[in-house]
């Protein structure tokens, strides 16, 4: 008798009836938020790099968003923060595996060792650097005009962490994402750390999570896609994954 099954639906199915057991309580998310709490006061994301340069950010949510790029296949990705350019090259050389598309950094300050190896590295072919503030309404425009013609635009947010900053970027560049693909917030954990956790402006309270919460109070384009934070469990960005649904 021959089956009629599909193992490759049938594994999609079972993968994602486990991770939606993940939302509840349990051990495993006391243990992953434990993890969080103490990895991120380490700079656990700063020991790793990608094709030689580093990368600030866990390996989870790379391997997240590895997943997101190969589904949606975009023709651009937007990011503002650049910092050691791990990311643009991380972006870039899966466009590259892809056939298509290309990266724009945005960064208010590109400092010159970090300019010449991202430049000097084989995978710029595919990047566009803009050095500005990422709020800056002229830079947006010339995103904007770099944007012009491509079908399916992804935007991951990594600047200023502050409440006021990235609610402005929410605000400028989400629109810019296509239906179906995904604005990442980053570092959205800091809502989740204890208060003074960090020698910066945002903490507990005014931080990129609160900005997503402040933006989707009043914009119904965007979706937290739970099944992301559920799956993962160790991000920097729980909550800050927002799918564009319209």
């Amino acid at each position: 008798m021959t089956s009629t099954a599909n193992p490759v639906e049938e594994f999609k199915q079972e993968r994602a009836e486990r991770v939606a057991t993940y939302a509840q309580p349990s051990d495993l998310r006391e243990a992953a938020a434990a993890f969080n709490v103490t990895s991120n006061r380490d700079k656990y994301s700063y020991n790793f790099s990608w094709m030689g340069r580093p990368i600030i950010q866990y390996p989870q949510d790379m391997i997240a968003m590895q997943e997101l790029i190969w589904d949606i296949k975009p023709d651009l990705i937007i990011e503002t923060g650049i910092a050691h350019g791990g990311s643009l090259i991380y972006y870039a050389s899966l466009m590259e595996l892809i056939g298509k598309g290309e990266v724009i950094g945005i960064d208010i300050d590109i400092r010159e060792h970090n300019r010449r190896e991202i430049e000097a590295h084989p995978m710029f072919k595919r990047i566009q650097m803009i050095q500005g503030s990422a709020i800056d309404e002229e830079l947006v425009a010339e995103v904007a005009r770099r944007a012009e013609g491509k079908e399916t635009i992804m935007v991951c947010l990594d600047s200023n962490h502050t409440h006021d900053h990235v609610l402005r970027e929410l605000e400028l560049y989400a629109p810019f994402v296509t239906v179906g693909s995904y604005c990442v917030v980053f570092d959205t954990i800091v809502e989740d750390m204890p208060k003074g956790a960090y020698e910066r402006p945002w903490d507990v309270g005014n931080n990129p999570k609160t900005a997503v919460w402040e933006y989707l109070k009043t914009n119904d384009n965007f979706e937290i896609d739970h099944s992301i934070d559920n799956k993962l469990l160790i991000s920097v960005a729980p909550e800050g994954y927002l799918k564009r649904v319209k």
